[in-house]
């Protein structure tokens, strides 16, 4: 059974048209003209409980607004929408109970109170009981590595540092969905490797659901099986992540050890575009040309000792998608 559905929902904005020059302003003090910006268009899909989904797109696109009606925070226009059998903005305060969410910049921390306080108040707001507040707390500082700032000011903390207290303010309640909307945005590697870590044990050993957008492309190869991509409020693609570079990852390329020196490794089919000793590395399009028919090229002219084929990072594949208008119909 899904935990959440979503048929045909959409969002529209009333956006006010500005008129330009002096006669426009004095008009635009006077009356307004405004159009409907269609921000979701749509969209369809389903989630299981435990999965983690990556929801991917450019600024703009509609990902942030799908998350916030997802959340309760946002009505939609239209269209059916339903998160762990309730309509979120219809009954939202059983629906926050059993959600967590972390919208990027924006703080659910107390900014003048230190972090341990703001985490002591959500425990009175959720109604926790204590003895799994302390569990879920010693748990969370530890992984999250909270100890050395719970007791500094939210306004003190470094972005990193207030990002992990987020998250884990996002789960003290053992919510069953998280929603993270940008939850990497600005931090540094250790940081962000810290966080993505955490998401995965959330999700594996807790069996929270997960709905992640993100900018950062390695959030999604480091934590997602599947993916949505949404782009001008159009759901344009949702599947396996290893799908989509299937379908959209352009060139592969071959790194080929061989077990001696050849001066010529030229191979029909691939562009050679290192060749340094007995290692060269082809370059490929896997939709002329599959892994297999150029190993069977290499290796009947030349003696292979190891070989490895490295497939193209999903930022590449995401980009030429928006470049190419591969998914447009």
């Amino acid at each position: 059974m899904n935990i959440i559905n979503v048929h045909q929902l959409h969002k529209q904005f009333k956006v006010s048209k500005h008129r330009r020059g002096m006669w426009g302003a004095v008009r635009n003090l006077v009356s307004q003209d405004y159009q409907l910006v269609e921000a979701v268009d749509h969209i369809d899909f389903q989630i299981g409980p435990g999965e983690l989904v990556g929801y991917l797109g450019p600024n703009g696109a509609g990902k942030s607004t799908t998350i916030k009606m997802l959340a309760g925070l946002l009505v939609p226009t239209g269209g059916i929408l339903e998160v762990n059998g309730r309509v979120p903005w219809r009954e939202r305060q059983a629906h926050v109970a059993e959600i967590g969410a972390v919208f990027g910049q924006r703080t659910t921390l107390w900014w003048d109170l230190p972090v341990i306080e703001s985490l002591a108040l959500l425990k009175h707001i959720y109604k926790i009981p204590e003895a799994r507040f302390q569990h879920n707390l010693a748990e969370f500082t530890d992984m999250l590595a909270l100890a050395p700032f719970l007791n500094t000011p939210v306004r003190s903390l470094s972005l990193g540092q207030r990002m992990r207290a987020d998250i884990c303010a996002a789960l003290l309640h053992e919510p069953k969905i998280l929603f993270l909307d940008e939850p990497t945005i600005g931090l540094d590697v250790v940081a962000k490797e810290r966080i993505r870590q955490f998401i995965k044990q959330v999700n594996q050993a807790r069996g929270v659901t997960v709905i992640l957008t993100t900018h950062d492309l390695q959030d999604v190869e480091k934590l997602c099986e599947r993916v949505m991509i949404i782009d001008r409020g159009r759901l344009l693609f949702d599947g396996q992540l290893k799908s989509l570079r299937d379908r959209f990852g352009g060139r592969r390329e071959m790194i080929v050890d061989f077990t001696e020196s050849y001066p010529d490794v030229a191979v029909e089919g691939a562009q050679l575009i290192a060749h340094d000793g007995v290692r060269a590395t082809y370059q490929f399009e896997r939709d002329e040309l599959t892994a297999s028919t150029l190993i069977g090229r290499i290796s009947s002219r030349y003696r292979i000792r190891d070989l490895t084929v490295r497939e193209t990072e999903i930022e590449e594949t995401i980009r030429r998608i928006y470049e190419k208008g591969l998914l447009e119909s």
